[in-house]
């Protein structure tokens, strides 16, 4: 028997691998989201996933294959970065939809094969780049779009995170904000001019990134982890208009109609309601449902590691280290 065009499809069968963080916050979100059944969570991690899954009423199983066996139809890759490889490919093999928090891999040999065995096999992949759907960006893309963009500054700074211990500030921090400059520019780039040094860790806790897309449009980054408190703030400068974006606090303030005495209009744009991670999670599924396209695609997701890695002036085949800086 044939289904009722308005007949509402079965819910996709989720699954989380690792809770930690970001893990759990899927797995919270996934536990109430329209469209989606919360199968379980998979961490190696005995007492971690026994917390998650008493506070979200879950099954909590070791690994991945175990989630595979539940019949899972996707699931949401928040391990360690170094895991993602391995991980994504094991459950693109099972034939499972993917969505892998950024960044998609910490090298892009191993992102280009993710991106290649998704392809090959026919299943949805899409990259946590979570930043693309906090309603400011939203707000600041549009009041953009059709304008001729001449800079970028995006200003990600805050204290040092514990939980911090195998990335600097460029793959943690600065990556949100590589993916935000092609996501503004409709472009990718193509010049970068990174400057990194660790002050008090032993990564990489100062970048000044600049960087040109090929479009024409430059930008620059400034994060670090010595900022006593966070600041995540998006200035785009057109021909026309100067816009002002705060992330945290999602105020979107538009600047236009200068004036030959320096005078100008300003105006407080409307930011939608949201929270980023549902948003997301609910792109991820109807990519699953093959309903629109992935939100972050895997290319997204290489592009944005390709230049971070370019930015700590490594090798593909190598993980990223520091490239220090004199002064």
């Amino acid at each position: 028997m044939s289904k009722s065009p308005t007949e509402t499809p079965p819910p996709i069968r989720v699954g989380v691998i690792g809770v930690g963080v970001m893990g759990y916050n899927h797995a919270r979100v996934l536990s109430d989201l329209p469209g989606a059944t919360l199968v379980g969570i998979a961490d190696p991690d005995d007492g971690q996933r026994g917390k998650v899954a008493a506070l979200l009423g879950c099954e909590a199983v070791p690994g991945i294959e175990d989630l595979i066996e539940r019949g899972v139809d996707a699931l949401v890759v928040a391990a360690p970065t170094h895991l993602h490889h391995d991980i994504a490919l094991t459950a693109i093999r099972a034939g499972k939809h993917v969505l892998v928090e950024k960044p998609i891999a910490p090298v892009v040999a191993e992102a280009e094969a993710i991106v290649a065995a998704a392809r090959a096999k026919g299943v949805a992949l899409m990259v946590g780049h979570v930043e693309r759907f906090n309603p400011a960006v939203d707000a600041i893309k549009n009041a953009i779009r059709g304008e001729e963009i001449l800079s970028i500054g995006i200003t990600r700074v805050g204290p040092f995170p514990p939980r911090m211990s195998n990335v600097g500030v460029v793959i943690d921090l600065a990556v949100h904000d590589i993916d935000l400059i092609c996501h503004f520019t409709g472009s990718h780039i193509t010049e970068i001019q990174p400057q990194v040094k660790a002050a008090v860790a032993d990564r990489e806790d100062i970048a000044l990134l600049q960087f040109r897309t090929a479009n024409g449009v430059l930008a620059h980054i400034n994060t670090n982890w010595l900022t006593p408190f966070k600041a995540r703030t998006v200035h785009v400068a057109t021909r026309n208009k100067y816009v002002i974006g705060d992330l945290l606090t999602r105020q979107v303030t538009e600047c236009f109609d200068y004036k030959p005495d320096g005078s100008y209009s300003m105006r407080h744009l409307p930011v939608a309601y949201a929270e980023p991670l549902r948003v997301e999670l609910t792109r991820f599924l109807e990519a699953v449902r093959g309903e629109k396209p992935a939100a972050v695609t895997g290319e997204d997701g290489v592009a944005a590691i390709a230049t971070a890695i370019r930015c700590l002036g490594v090798e593909d085949d190598a993980t990223p280290r520091l490239v220090k800086v004199a002064g």
